[in-house]
């Protein structure tokens, strides 16, 4: 069994990386390719992210480091136009395994949830309104953008994660490996001022 969920997270991991997908529909669709019971137990979001760190270390190592850097300077400036709402990167390019296929998280921390729509809004930013899946596979509210990386000439969606402001005291700060879950603007400036991944 154990086996089996190693070589779904491999499916997933690829998923993950080459098309961009998020954990759980990866998942999914890694179930589905292998042609497995929709019942088939999935593996941990633990052994999908090692997995995805596998395939990178793999067969992306010459272009993730720097693919990796260009989102996260991105990430930052968003970071620093949304500074009010005292914004937190997580995901992916928080935790160093992007690619140029991977989207951008922020989460926003709001007195009021319509604040973060109203300043995009003020400022003419077209943006989507919709959901996307939290830690737990829970549905939150999110501001969805797509801005131009204009290093790897292609559209990259950022997720505004939109919470109230008392949330951000509740929320998990380390992982099952003990590593930071998110970061404020000063912990993503001294990652890339260390140029680490």
């Amino acid at each position: 069994m154990e086996a089996l969920k190693l070589e779904i997270a491999a499916v997933a991991a690829r998923l993950i990386v080459e098309e961009g997908m998020e954990f759980a529909t990866a998942k999914r669709k890694a179930v589905k390719e292998m042609g497995l019971s929709a019942r088939t137990a999935l593996p941990d979001s633990d052994a999908v992210q090692t997995a995805v760190e596998d395939y990178i270390a793999e067969f992306c190592a010459d272009t993730q480091p720097q693919e990796l850097r260009d989102l996260r300077q991105m990430a930052l400036h968003w970071m620093d136009r949304l500074q009010i709402f005292r914004p937190y990167i997580n995901g992916a390019v928080w935790n160093g395994s992007a690619t140029r296929n991977s989207d951008i998280y922020l989460q926003l921390f709001c007195d009021d949830p319509k604040s973060a729509e109203i300043f995009l809004i003020d400022k003419h930013i077209r943006y989507q309104p919709g959901s996307v899946a939290g830690r737990h596979g829970e549905q939150l509210n999110a501001l969805s953008v797509q801005v131009l990386c204009k290093d790897f000439n292609a559209y990259v969606g950022i997720h505004l994660v939109i919470y109230d402001r008392d949330d951000q005291r509740g929320m998990p700060q380390l992982d099952a490996r003990g590593r930071q879950l998110r970061g404020d603007s000063a912990a993503l400036r001294r990652l890339l001022g260390d140029n680490a991944p």
